[in-house]
């Protein structure tokens, strides 16, 4: 069901909310058309990097009744952050990063799930692509429990850059994966942590798998080949929380 309250329609309406600050969600523009306003809005959405789909009429007159114009955009909940401006102050208050990041997971209610799981266990941030992700709505703050609301969201527009970041800033990359056949609590979680999760369908991406320090699986010991991503992300999550309170009580 779509939220009217974040949805927004009209090429200056939209023009105006991305210059007025606004975060927005995603931008559906219609197939085919072209005009100066139109121009204007897709240079706004290349200077400020926002996902865009083209799509035919019927998707755009789907989503509202309202004249749009060949444009419609949904108004994102969250504020999003950029992970380069989060992590010097997770070491500046002396805290071990353990970050999150979700590759091609675009199930709204497993999103909110994992920002659940991750937020109840103090990660300190959720990493995102730009494209390829699930929508920031309403419906994923309420799977949430309001989690995105406390922790930061960080929408990157290249991952492997971002990666490479956080190797440099000290962190090791640690991806889930079946096609590993070391397990995941053989991994040194107290050092600091970024854990890349995949889609239920196609895993991590393998151009990622090649970039991380180490690559796990969780075993599955019965006939079903693999667990919901949501409840996997836990696994992993709360193995790192364990191996760092046993650490700190040593």
């Amino acid at each position: 069901m779509i939220n009217q309250e974040n949805l927004l329609y009209g090429i200056r309406p939209i023009i105006e909310a991305i210059n007025s600050g606004k975060q927005i969600d995603r931008i559906f523009l219609q197939k085919g058309i072209n005009n100066e306003l139109l121009s204007n809005l897709r240079k706004l959405i290349r200077d400020f990097k926002i996902p865009v789909q083209m799509v035919p009429i019927e998707k755009l007159n789907r989503l509202t009744r309202k004249n749009h114009q060949g444009a419609v955009c949904f108004i994102s909940p969250v504020i999003y952050q950029k992970i380069e401006d989060i992590l010097p102050g997770i070491y500046e208050e002396g805290k071990v990063p353990l970050l999150l990041i979700l590759d091609r997971i675009t199930d709204v209610r497993n999103f909110g799930a994992i920002a659940r799981t991750a937020e109840c266990a103090g990660a300190q941030a959720i990493i995102i692509p730009e494209k390829g992700a699930a929508s920031v709505n309403a419906d994923a703050v309420k799977t949430s429990a309001g989690a995105l609301h406390k922790i930061p969201v960080c929408r990157e527009y290249d991952i492997k850059k971002t990666i490479d970041f956080l190797k440099d800033s000290g962190l090791q990359i640690i991806s889930a994966t079946e096609k590993s056949s070391e397990y995941y609590y053989s991994v040194d979680f107290v050092k600091p942590t970024a854990i890349i999760m995949g889609s239920e369908e196609n895993g991590v991406s393998e151009k990622y798998l090649n970039k991380s320090d180490k690559n796990v699986r969780i075993p599955i010991i019965g006939e079903i080949e693999s667990l919901n991503v949501s409840v996997a992300a836990g696994i992993m999550i709360y193995e790192a929380i364990r191996q760092r309170k046993e650490s700190y009580t040593k």
